[in-house]
């Protein structure tokens, strides 16, 4: 009978990997060809113990070989019964039965084998695969996490900056503020918010530092030129209001090289050069042009910017000039006493006491009270 390749190993079928691993090496000294001249019997053995070794040295081979004994083990215990059980006497095709063979049994089973063995728990380890994967999944799910975030902050920020244009076109400054600060913490850089807030902030409140900043935020933010202009232009009447004339010229004059024809930054400028900057022709040119486009676009002469501009040509000695606009200014506003006080200054300056006395009388009458001052020093 062939032997298995347990029984060539000489191990157990328990037995373990060590255990195999051992005796292969101390079989494949014993048997190699070239201890033994070449014989052919040990390098039969040789091969046997190679090809045993080979089978139980893999956990998969082992498990089928396991499984192929166990099968043959049955297959051989079922024709044992067979035979038991058949009568001696009994011919089979004709031929009488062998006689009965002696039942062959293994050794009495061990403790180790009667009882359960608490099998060792194993701690698991991770490979670099392992680790890989666990990372993706959980990028992926920050960035899932972080997407919906983002998304969740942009509609509220959208809905509650649409509430606050209802609210601004209905001139509710406080609930429009409020609802565009809501929508700027959900969307700190959203541009139009913070243009909204700037101009209530601004115009409304007149808190010129709070507008300003806002003013900066959005202009990081905008693209289009002629937009940016406007911006530039809101910024340069805050930092006016602040007292930092340098950086009012700077942005006015940067938002006037993106859009020449920005009337309202050109009145702007003006003003900040006549009263802060003392440029009076600068003024003068800034007025001029302001004037100009407003008059082309068909908007109706200021009367505010033609007085400055009137003073700004009385500074520069320009007296001829200065009249002119002062009374361009009276046509359309004949009660303005600010306007007959400064022509009173001007025919001061041009040596005519007489019409200056009247002109300031006329400013007192129009209830323009600085004049009484000019005409108790000049007029007795």
């Amino acid at each position: 009978m062939s032997q298995n390749h347990y029984q060539v190993l000489g191990v157990s079928a328990t037995a373990s990997a060590q255990e195999i691993k051992l005796a292969y090496k101390r079989l494949a000294i014993q048997f190699h060809p070239d201890k033994h001249g070449g014989s052919s019997q040990f390098e039969e053995q040789f091969k046997a113990v190679s090809a045993a070794y080979r089978t139980l040295s893999d956990p998969a081979r082992r498990a089928s070989y396991d499984h192929q004994l166990r099968a043959a083990a049955l297959r051989a215990d079922e024709a044992r019964r067979q035979q038991q059980y058949r009568a001696q006497g009994q011919h089979v095709y004709g031929v009488p039965m062998p006689p009965a063979q002696p039942l062959r049994t293994r050794r009495p089973a061990g403790s180790t084998e009667r009882h359960y063995q608490t099998i060792a728990k194993r701690r698991p380890k991770f490979t670099r695969r392992d680790y890989q994967l666990t990372a993706a999944l959980a990028a992926l799910l920050l960035l899932f996490i972080v997407s919906v975030k983002v998304t969740m902050d942009h509609v509220t920020a959208v809905s509650n900056y649409e509430n606050g244009l209802r609210a601004y076109a209905g001139r509710h400054w406080s609930t429009a503020h409020g609802f565009f600060s809501e929508a700027l913490q959900f969307k700190p850089q959203y541009k139009e918010a913070l243009q909204r807030r700037a101009e209530i902030e601004q115009l409304v409140y007149r808190n010129y530092k709070a507008a300003r900043n806002d003013y900066r935020s959005a202009l990081g933010q905008q693209n289009s030129a002629k937009k940016t202009a406007l911006l530039l232009f809101r910024l340069g009447q805050c930092q006016a209001g602040l007292a930092q004339k340098d950086s009012a010229q700077r942005s006015l004059t940067r938002a006037l090289a993106l859009d020449s024809t920005l009337s309202a930054a050109w009145l702007a400028r003006g003003e900040l050069r006549l009263f802060e900057l003392l440029q009076f022709d600068g003024a003068v040119a800034d007025l001029s042009a302001g004037l100009r486009q407003r008059q082309a676009a068909g908007q109706a002469a200021s009367l505010k910017y033609l007085t400055y501009r009137g003073l700004a040509y009385y500074k520069m000695r320009e007296f001829g000039a200065a009249r002119a606009d002062y009374r361009e200014v009276l046509v359309q506003n004949p009660t303005n006493g600010q306007v007959h006080f400064l022509l009173g200054r001007l025919a001061q300056q041009e040596g005519n006491p007489a019409a200056a006395c009247e002109f300031f009388r006329r400013a007192i009458q129009l209830g323009y009270l600085y004049a009484g001052e000019a005409l108790q020093q000049n007029c007795p």
